[in-house]
């Protein structure tokens, strides 16, 4: 299970993901966005998952998987 760290262009979009992943069972939280990452909003969702969600209308920028401190962007809108 790999770490995922989703941005967004807005805070509805975070929080509309957020709940649209923890329908699916899966456990995120809303949090800053690292320093080392730019967002629009600068609130993220993380969670764990087998593989990213791209969830449709979230206004996503983009989603990071976590490689050991590194965060490389998997999906960019």
């Amino acid at each position: 299970m790999s770490k995922y760290l989703a941005t967004f262009y807005s805070h509805f979009g975070a929080i509309t993901y957020y709940k649209a992943i923890e329908k699916q069972g899966i456990s995120a939280k809303l949090m800053p966005v690292p320093r080392k990452v730019s967002s629009s909003c600068g609130t993220c969702v993380c969670y764990e998952h087998s593989g990213m969600l791209d969830i449709d209308g979230c206004e996503l920028e983009c989603i990071y998987r976590d490689d050991g401190g590194a965060l490389v962007c998997v999906v960019e809108k």
